[in-house]
Protein backbone atom coordinates (compact mmCIF):
# COMPACT_ATOMS: atom_id res chain seq x y z
CA UNK A 1 0.00 0.00 0.00
CA UNK A 2 1.15 3.28 -0.64
CA UNK A 3 -1.25 5.71 1.53
CA UNK A 4 -3.90 4.88 -1.12
CA UNK A 5 -5.70 2.10 1.43
CA UNK A 6 -7.01 1.56 4.62
CA UNK A 7 -4.61 3.04 7.15
CA UNK A 8 -2.04 0.05 9.08
CA UNK A 9 -1.31 1.04 12.62
CA UNK A 10 1.71 -0.26 13.89
CA UNK A 11 3.41 -0.76 17.04
CA UNK A 12 7.02 -1.20 18.17
CA UNK A 13 8.47 -2.60 21.65
CA UNK A 14 11.21 -2.88 23.10
CA UNK A 15 13.12 -6.38 22.02
CA UNK A 16 16.84 -8.00 22.99
CA UNK A 17 19.69 -8.17 20.73
CA UNK A 18 18.99 -7.99 17.14
CA UNK A 19 21.20 -10.70 15.67
CA UNK A 20 21.79 -12.00 12.08
CA UNK A 21 21.57 -10.84 8.26
CA UNK A 22 19.57 -8.08 7.03
CA UNK A 23 19.60 -8.79 3.61
CA UNK A 24 18.21 -5.16 1.83
CA UNK A 25 16.25 -4.62 -0.95
CA UNK A 26 18.21 -3.37 -4.09
CA UNK A 27 18.99 0.37 -4.50
CA UNK A 28 15.71 2.34 -4.96
CA UNK A 29 17.93 5.41 -6.82
CA UNK A 30 19.57 2.89 -9.46
CA UNK A 31 16.41 0.73 -9.58
CA UNK A 32 14.63 3.75 -11.06
CA UNK A 33 17.12 4.55 -13.18
CA UNK A 34 17.86 1.50 -14.62
CA UNK A 35 14.24 1.17 -15.92
CA UNK A 36 14.52 4.42 -17.08
CA UNK A 37 17.33 3.91 -18.84
CA UNK A 38 16.80 0.63 -19.99
CA UNK A 39 13.66 2.27 -21.97
CA UNK A 40 15.53 5.17 -23.48
CA UNK A 41 18.09 2.31 -25.42
CA UNK A 42 17.21 0.62 -28.52
CA UNK A 43 17.72 -3.07 -27.50
CA UNK A 44 17.06 -4.90 -24.21
CA UNK A 45 18.66 -4.22 -20.71
CA UNK A 46 18.67 -6.88 -18.13
CA UNK A 47 18.19 -6.13 -14.81
CA UNK A 48 19.26 -8.03 -11.54
CA UNK A 49 18.08 -7.42 -7.76
CA UNK A 50 15.67 -4.48 -8.51
CA UNK A 51 13.65 -3.22 -5.86
CA UNK A 52 10.13 -4.77 -6.13
CA UNK A 53 8.51 -1.59 -3.99
CA UNK A 54 5.15 0.34 -5.14
CA UNK A 55 7.64 2.91 -6.39
CA UNK A 56 9.54 1.02 -8.06
CA UNK A 57 6.87 -0.77 -9.63
CA UNK A 58 5.22 2.66 -10.76
CA UNK A 59 7.96 3.55 -13.03
CA UNK A 60 7.81 0.28 -14.67
CA UNK A 61 4.54 0.78 -15.11
CA UNK A 62 5.22 4.07 -16.78
CA UNK A 63 7.75 3.20 -18.85
CA UNK A 64 5.04 0.28 -20.19
CA UNK A 65 2.98 3.19 -21.14
CA UNK A 66 5.50 5.32 -23.06
CA UNK A 67 5.57 2.25 -25.28
CA UNK A 68 9.33 0.31 -23.87
CA UNK A 69 8.80 -3.84 -23.32
CA UNK A 70 9.04 -4.19 -19.15
CA UNK A 71 9.14 -7.56 -18.13
CA UNK A 72 9.39 -9.25 -14.78
CA UNK A 73 10.95 -12.85 -14.80
CA UNK A 74 10.95 -13.08 -11.25
CA UNK A 75 12.86 -13.63 -8.50
CA UNK A 76 13.83 -9.61 -8.99
CA UNK A 77 15.50 -10.24 -12.45
CA UNK A 78 13.92 -8.12 -15.46
CA UNK A 79 14.55 -6.94 -18.77
CA UNK A 80 13.36 -3.88 -20.49
CA UNK A 81 13.22 -3.40 -24.22
CA UNK A 82 13.77 -0.02 -24.82
CA UNK A 83 12.22 1.98 -27.76
CA UNK A 84 15.33 4.61 -27.72
CA UNK A 85 16.11 8.16 -27.13
CA UNK A 86 13.25 10.31 -28.38
CA UNK A 87 11.06 7.51 -29.43
CA UNK A 88 8.31 7.93 -26.22
CA UNK A 89 5.07 6.87 -27.38
CA UNK A 90 2.23 9.36 -25.80
CA UNK A 91 0.35 7.44 -23.26
CA UNK A 92 -3.01 6.66 -23.24
CA UNK A 93 -3.40 6.96 -19.71
CA UNK A 94 -3.02 8.95 -16.52
CA UNK A 95 0.52 8.43 -15.06
CA UNK A 96 0.19 7.27 -11.82
CA UNK A 97 3.46 7.40 -9.61
CA UNK A 98 2.15 6.68 -6.45
CA UNK A 99 4.50 7.98 -3.86
CA UNK A 100 7.45 8.05 -5.45
CA UNK A 101 8.63 12.28 -5.95
CA UNK A 102 12.09 10.60 -7.84
CA UNK A 103 9.93 8.73 -10.22
CA UNK A 104 7.36 11.31 -10.98
CA UNK A 105 10.59 14.06 -11.42
CA UNK A 106 13.09 11.77 -13.38
CA UNK A 107 10.17 10.43 -15.66
CA UNK A 108 9.19 13.96 -16.26
CA UNK A 109 12.65 15.13 -17.20
CA UNK A 110 12.72 11.85 -19.82
CA UNK A 111 9.45 12.71 -21.28
CA UNK A 112 9.60 16.80 -21.69
CA UNK A 113 12.36 16.75 -25.31
CA UNK A 114 9.54 14.58 -26.69
CA UNK A 115 6.94 15.58 -29.05
CA UNK A 116 4.08 14.37 -26.71
CA UNK A 117 1.86 15.26 -24.10
CA UNK A 118 1.17 13.43 -20.51
CA UNK A 119 -0.33 14.03 -17.43
CA UNK A 120 1.07 12.73 -13.83
CA UNK A 121 -0.78 12.35 -10.37
CA UNK A 122 0.25 10.23 -7.83
CA UNK A 123 -1.14 9.52 -3.76
CA UNK A 124 -2.66 12.42 -1.49
CA UNK A 125 1.67 12.64 -0.30
CA UNK A 126 2.53 13.44 -3.79
CA UNK A 127 -0.37 15.40 -5.37
CA UNK A 128 0.71 17.83 -2.21
CA UNK A 129 4.74 18.47 -3.70
CA UNK A 130 5.96 21.16 -5.29
CA UNK A 131 6.73 20.31 -8.89
CA UNK A 132 8.31 23.66 -10.11
CA UNK A 133 11.62 22.53 -9.17
CA UNK A 134 11.53 20.52 -12.40
CA UNK A 135 8.85 22.12 -14.54
CA UNK A 136 11.05 25.03 -14.35
CA UNK A 137 14.36 23.87 -15.48
CA UNK A 138 12.11 21.65 -18.81
CA UNK A 139 10.80 24.87 -19.35
CA UNK A 140 13.81 26.15 -20.41
CA UNK A 141 14.39 22.83 -23.22
CA UNK A 142 10.90 24.33 -24.27
CA UNK A 143 8.44 22.04 -22.86
CA UNK A 144 5.21 23.13 -20.98
CA UNK A 145 3.47 22.21 -17.67
CA UNK A 146 0.04 22.90 -16.65
CA UNK A 147 -0.87 21.96 -13.04
CA UNK A 148 -2.48 22.64 -9.54
CA UNK A 149 -2.17 26.19 -7.92
CA UNK A 150 1.40 26.06 -6.34
CA UNK A 151 3.10 23.83 -8.86
CA UNK A 152 1.54 20.66 -7.69
CA UNK A 153 -0.14 17.23 -9.50
CA UNK A 154 -2.34 16.35 -11.20
CA UNK A 155 0.10 18.03 -14.17
CA UNK A 156 0.16 18.28 -17.54
CA UNK A 157 3.46 18.56 -19.60
CA UNK A 158 3.91 19.02 -22.90
CA UNK A 159 7.00 17.83 -24.27
CA UNK A 160 9.25 20.35 -26.27
CA UNK A 161 8.53 19.39 -30.30
CA UNK A 162 11.45 21.09 -31.14
CA UNK A 163 14.06 21.11 -27.78
CA UNK A 164 17.11 23.02 -26.89
CA UNK A 165 19.94 22.27 -24.85
CA UNK A 166 20.22 24.12 -21.57
CA UNK A 167 22.66 25.53 -18.97
CA UNK A 168 21.06 25.66 -15.63
CA UNK A 169 22.87 26.07 -12.13
CA UNK A 170 20.76 23.83 -9.79
CA UNK A 171 19.36 26.55 -6.99
CA UNK A 172 19.43 23.97 -4.19
CA UNK A 173 20.83 20.65 -3.84
CA UNK A 174 18.93 18.15 -5.46
CA UNK A 175 19.95 15.10 -7.32
CA UNK A 176 16.09 14.60 -8.57
CA UNK A 177 16.21 18.12 -10.49
CA UNK A 178 19.78 17.06 -11.83
CA UNK A 179 18.66 14.16 -13.46
CA UNK A 180 15.07 15.34 -15.10
CA UNK A 181 16.94 18.08 -17.03
CA UNK A 182 20.05 15.73 -17.77
CA UNK A 183 17.43 13.30 -18.48
CA UNK A 184 15.57 15.85 -21.01
CA UNK A 185 18.81 16.89 -22.41
CA UNK A 186 19.31 12.86 -23.83
CA UNK A 187 16.80 14.54 -26.60
CA UNK A 188 18.21 18.16 -27.20
CA UNK A 189 20.90 18.45 -29.43
CA UNK A 190 24.12 19.53 -28.76
CA UNK A 191 25.48 20.12 -25.12
CA UNK A 192 23.16 20.46 -21.95
CA UNK A 193 25.12 21.75 -18.85
CA UNK A 194 24.21 21.38 -15.03
CA UNK A 195 25.50 23.11 -12.46
CA UNK A 196 25.50 22.16 -8.99
CA UNK A 197 27.01 23.83 -6.20
CA UNK A 198 27.26 21.62 -3.72
CA UNK A 199 27.65 17.51 -4.83
CA UNK A 200 24.69 15.32 -4.89
CA UNK A 201 24.27 11.48 -5.45
CA UNK A 202 25.64 10.95 -8.91
CA UNK A 203 23.85 7.62 -10.61
CA UNK A 204 22.42 9.55 -13.19
CA UNK A 205 25.90 10.46 -14.22
CA UNK A 206 27.69 6.88 -13.77
CA UNK A 207 24.61 5.32 -15.10
CA UNK A 208 24.47 7.79 -18.54
CA UNK A 209 28.03 6.93 -18.81
CA UNK A 210 27.83 3.40 -18.29
CA UNK A 211 24.96 3.12 -21.16
CA UNK A 212 27.19 4.95 -23.49
CA UNK A 213 26.38 8.58 -23.18
CA UNK A 214 28.81 11.00 -23.79
CA UNK A 215 29.10 13.10 -20.17
CA UNK A 216 31.71 15.15 -18.76
CA UNK A 217 32.02 16.22 -14.68
CA UNK A 218 34.37 18.67 -14.18
CA UNK A 219 34.99 20.61 -10.41
CA UNK A 220 35.17 24.59 -10.74
CA UNK A 221 35.20 27.57 -8.81
CA UNK A 222 31.31 27.81 -9.72
CA UNK A 223 30.62 24.17 -8.64
CA UNK A 224 30.81 20.48 -9.90
CA UNK A 225 29.90 21.61 -13.80
CA UNK A 226 28.23 18.22 -15.07
CA UNK A 227 27.79 18.44 -19.52
CA UNK A 228 26.14 15.98 -21.50
CA UNK A 229 25.94 15.76 -25.88
CA UNK A 230 22.34 15.14 -26.79
CA UNK A 231 20.95 12.45 -28.95
CA UNK A 232 22.74 9.92 -28.25
CA UNK A 233 22.13 6.06 -28.78
CA UNK A 234 22.12 4.34 -25.61
CA UNK A 235 23.70 0.72 -25.66
CA UNK A 236 21.51 -1.58 -23.33
CA UNK A 237 23.35 -3.12 -20.23
CA UNK A 238 23.20 -5.83 -18.04
CA UNK A 239 22.65 -4.35 -14.49
CA UNK A 240 23.19 -5.90 -10.92
CA UNK A 241 21.14 -3.77 -8.55
CA UNK A 242 23.52 -2.74 -5.07
CA UNK A 243 21.31 -3.03 -1.65
CA UNK A 244 19.59 -0.03 -1.16
CA UNK A 245 21.65 2.75 1.13
CA UNK A 246 18.79 4.15 2.52
CA UNK A 247 16.97 0.61 3.18
CA UNK A 248 20.39 -0.46 5.42
CA UNK A 249 20.21 2.77 7.30
CA UNK A 250 17.01 1.21 9.45
CA UNK A 251 18.92 -2.52 10.64
CA UNK A 252 22.03 -0.47 10.82
CA UNK A 253 20.51 1.92 13.64
CA UNK A 254 18.44 -0.23 15.14
CA UNK A 255 21.52 -2.28 15.72
CA UNK A 256 23.19 0.39 17.14
CA UNK A 257 20.85 1.71 19.89
CA UNK A 258 19.51 -2.32 20.46
CA UNK A 259 21.37 -3.39 23.65
CA UNK A 260 23.63 -6.83 22.51
CA UNK A 261 22.77 -6.61 18.80
CA UNK A 262 25.40 -7.60 16.22
CA UNK A 263 24.06 -7.28 12.42
CA UNK A 264 25.29 -7.78 8.94
CA UNK A 265 23.68 -6.15 5.59
CA UNK A 266 25.62 -7.42 3.20
CA UNK A 267 26.30 -6.01 -0.34
CA UNK A 268 25.78 -2.33 0.52
CA UNK A 269 26.03 0.37 -2.15
CA UNK A 270 28.85 2.89 -0.20
CA UNK A 271 28.51 5.65 -3.41
CA UNK A 272 30.47 8.65 -1.51
CA UNK A 273 27.32 10.62 -2.53
CA UNK A 274 25.36 8.80 -0.56
CA UNK A 275 27.14 7.46 2.33
CA UNK A 276 27.15 10.75 4.72
CA UNK A 277 24.49 8.23 7.17
CA UNK A 278 27.58 5.64 7.80
CA UNK A 279 30.19 8.73 7.94
CA UNK A 280 28.32 10.24 10.58
CA UNK A 281 27.31 7.57 12.91
CA UNK A 282 31.12 6.47 13.33
CA UNK A 283 31.62 9.99 14.26
CA UNK A 284 28.96 9.88 17.12
CA UNK A 285 30.71 6.79 18.05
CA UNK A 286 28.86 4.04 16.23
CA UNK A 287 30.37 0.36 16.15
CA UNK A 288 30.22 0.38 12.35
CA UNK A 289 32.55 -1.21 10.39
CA UNK A 290 33.12 -2.00 6.81
CA UNK A 291 33.79 -5.70 5.26
CA UNK A 292 34.88 -7.30 1.36
CA UNK A 293 35.00 -3.70 0.27
CA UNK A 294 34.85 -4.49 -3.55
CA UNK A 295 33.32 -2.60 -6.53
CA UNK A 296 30.38 -3.62 -8.88
CA UNK A 297 29.11 -2.18 -11.61
CA UNK A 298 31.05 1.07 -11.70
CA UNK A 299 29.99 1.22 -7.49
CA UNK A 300 31.68 0.83 -4.56
CA UNK A 301 29.98 -2.17 -2.11
CA UNK A 302 30.79 -3.24 0.91
CA UNK A 303 29.37 -5.51 4.12
CA UNK A 304 28.23 -3.53 6.97
CA UNK A 305 28.63 -4.67 10.43
CA UNK A 306 26.96 -2.67 12.75
CA UNK A 307 26.80 -3.84 16.35
CA UNK A 308 25.27 -2.11 19.62
CA UNK A 309 26.65 1.22 20.39
CA UNK A 310 26.28 2.70 23.99
CA UNK A 311 28.47 5.39 24.23
CA UNK A 312 26.86 7.41 21.81
CA UNK A 313 27.62 10.69 21.60
CA UNK A 314 25.85 14.04 19.84
CA UNK A 315 27.91 15.70 17.26
CA UNK A 316 27.10 18.74 14.83
CA UNK A 317 26.32 16.91 11.51
CA UNK A 318 28.76 19.05 8.78
CA UNK A 319 26.16 20.54 6.36
CA UNK A 320 27.81 19.69 3.45
CA UNK A 321 27.25 15.87 4.29
CA UNK A 322 23.77 16.83 4.48
CA UNK A 323 23.11 15.90 -0.04
CA UNK A 324 24.92 12.71 0.58
CA UNK A 325 22.22 11.80 3.76
CA UNK A 326 19.25 13.66 3.14
CA UNK A 327 16.67 10.43 3.27
CA UNK A 328 18.29 9.51 6.43
CA UNK A 329 17.99 12.12 8.75
CA UNK A 330 14.92 10.91 10.08
CA UNK A 331 16.60 7.67 11.41
CA UNK A 332 19.71 9.66 12.18
CA UNK A 333 17.44 11.67 14.75
CA UNK A 334 15.83 8.33 16.41
CA UNK A 335 19.79 7.58 17.03
CA UNK A 336 20.55 10.87 18.14
CA UNK A 337 17.86 10.30 20.78
CA UNK A 338 19.91 7.66 22.46
CA UNK A 339 23.32 9.82 22.54
CA UNK A 340 24.72 11.86 24.98
CA UNK A 341 24.58 15.64 24.64
CA UNK A 342 23.07 17.55 21.44
CA UNK A 343 22.76 16.14 17.88
CA UNK A 344 22.55 19.09 15.31
CA UNK A 345 21.31 18.70 11.93
CA UNK A 346 21.86 21.66 9.63
CA UNK A 347 21.66 22.81 5.86
CA UNK A 348 18.45 20.18 5.36
CA UNK A 349 15.64 22.55 4.47
CA UNK A 350 15.32 19.61 1.72
CA UNK A 351 13.72 18.07 4.17
CA UNK A 352 10.37 20.24 4.50
CA UNK A 353 9.62 19.29 1.01
CA UNK A 354 9.87 15.47 0.87
CA UNK A 355 7.04 12.82 1.46
CA UNK A 356 5.82 14.72 4.49
CA UNK A 357 7.79 17.69 6.34
CA UNK A 358 10.50 15.65 7.41
CA UNK A 359 11.82 17.84 9.97
CA UNK A 360 8.19 19.07 11.57
CA UNK A 361 7.29 15.34 11.51
CA UNK A 362 10.11 13.67 13.32
CA UNK A 363 10.60 17.14 15.87
CA UNK A 364 6.76 16.30 16.68
CA UNK A 365 7.21 12.38 17.07
CA UNK A 366 10.56 12.93 18.94
CA UNK A 367 9.17 15.44 21.39
CA UNK A 368 5.64 13.23 22.38
CA UNK A 369 8.62 10.74 22.78
CA UNK A 370 10.05 12.36 25.55
CA UNK A 371 12.83 14.28 23.71
CA UNK A 372 13.98 17.90 23.56
CA UNK A 373 14.14 19.00 19.86
CA UNK A 374 14.95 22.59 18.67
CA UNK A 375 14.16 23.14 15.32
CA UNK A 376 14.32 26.40 12.42
CA UNK A 377 13.78 26.49 8.76
CA UNK A 378 16.25 24.73 7.68
CA UNK A 379 17.70 22.52 11.04
CA UNK A 380 16.96 21.03 13.75
CA UNK A 381 18.78 19.93 17.17
CA UNK A 382 18.20 16.50 19.34
CA UNK A 383 19.15 16.53 23.19
CA UNK A 384 19.76 13.37 23.39
CA UNK A 385 19.13 11.07 26.53
CA UNK A 386 21.65 8.35 26.44
CA UNK A 387 21.06 4.75 26.18
CA UNK A 388 18.27 3.52 28.24
CA UNK A 389 16.74 6.56 28.90
CA UNK A 390 14.34 7.70 26.37
CA UNK A 391 10.51 7.31 27.46
CA UNK A 392 9.00 6.56 24.29
CA UNK A 393 4.89 5.39 24.73
CA UNK A 394 3.91 8.11 21.97
CA UNK A 395 1.34 7.41 18.91
CA UNK A 396 3.35 9.40 16.04
CA UNK A 397 1.83 10.58 12.50
CA UNK A 398 3.40 8.93 9.93
CA UNK A 399 2.04 11.57 7.24
CA UNK A 400 2.16 8.91 4.55
CA UNK A 401 6.29 9.11 4.93
CA UNK A 402 7.78 5.71 4.47
CA UNK A 403 10.82 6.91 6.33
CA UNK A 404 8.96 8.71 8.86
CA UNK A 405 6.97 4.96 10.29
CA UNK A 406 10.09 2.84 9.92
CA UNK A 407 12.29 5.77 11.73
CA UNK A 408 9.88 5.32 14.48
CA UNK A 409 9.38 1.38 14.53
CA UNK A 410 13.28 1.48 15.22
CA UNK A 411 13.14 4.02 17.89
CA UNK A 412 10.69 1.53 19.57
CA UNK A 413 13.17 -0.87 19.81
CA UNK A 414 15.20 0.86 22.19
CA UNK A 415 12.78 3.04 23.95
CA UNK A 416 11.45 2.03 27.47
CA UNK A 417 7.69 2.30 26.54
CA UNK A 418 6.59 1.32 23.02
CA UNK A 419 6.47 3.42 20.00
CA UNK A 420 3.13 3.60 17.84
CA UNK A 421 3.00 4.84 14.12
CA UNK A 422 -1.00 5.18 13.10
CA UNK A 423 -0.04 4.10 9.27
CA UNK A 424 2.49 2.24 8.64
CA UNK A 425 1.09 1.39 4.86
CA UNK A 426 3.99 3.79 3.28
CA UNK A 427 6.61 1.33 4.24
CA UNK A 428 5.72 -0.89 1.12
CA UNK A 429 6.75 2.04 -1.12
CA UNK A 430 10.16 1.23 -0.72
CA UNK A 431 10.52 -1.41 1.66
CA UNK A 432 8.06 -4.04 1.65
CA UNK A 433 10.13 -6.29 3.19
CA UNK A 434 10.99 -4.34 5.99
CA UNK A 435 8.60 -5.98 8.52
CA UNK A 436 9.85 -9.89 8.41
CA UNK A 437 13.38 -8.58 7.70
CA UNK A 438 13.22 -6.94 11.70
CA UNK A 439 11.51 -9.70 12.93
CA UNK A 440 13.64 -12.01 11.66
CA UNK A 441 16.57 -10.27 13.39
CA UNK A 442 14.67 -10.35 16.84
CA UNK A 443 12.77 -7.15 16.54
CA UNK A 444 9.31 -6.83 17.73
CA UNK A 445 6.96 -4.99 15.24
CA UNK A 446 3.26 -5.80 15.37
CA UNK A 447 0.02 -4.29 13.47
CA UNK A 448 -2.63 -3.61 15.18
CA UNK A 449 -6.52 -3.03 14.23
CA UNK A 450 -7.85 0.41 15.27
Amino acid sequence: MSGHGTPIPMTSRKCGPLRGEAHVPGDKSISHRSLILGALCVGQTRITGLLEGEDVLDTAAAMRAFGAEVTDHGGGEWSVDGVGVGGFAEPEQVIDCGNSGTGVRLIMGAMATSPITATFTGDASLNGRPMGRVTDPLALFGARAFGRVGGRLPMTIIGAADPVPVRYTVPVPSAQVKSAVLLAGLNAPGQTVVIEKEATRDHTERMLRGFGAELTVEQTAQGRVITLTGQPELVPQTIVVPRDTSSAAFPVCAAIITEGSDVLVPNIGLNPTRAGLFETLRDMGADLTYENLREEGGEPVADLRARFSPDLRGIDVPPERAASMIDEYPVLSVVAAFAQGKTGMHGVKELRVKESDRIDAMAKGLRAAGLTVEEGEDWWIVHGLGHGQVPGGATVESRLDHRIAMAFMVMGMATRKPISVDDGSPIATSFPIFEPLMAGLGARIERSNR
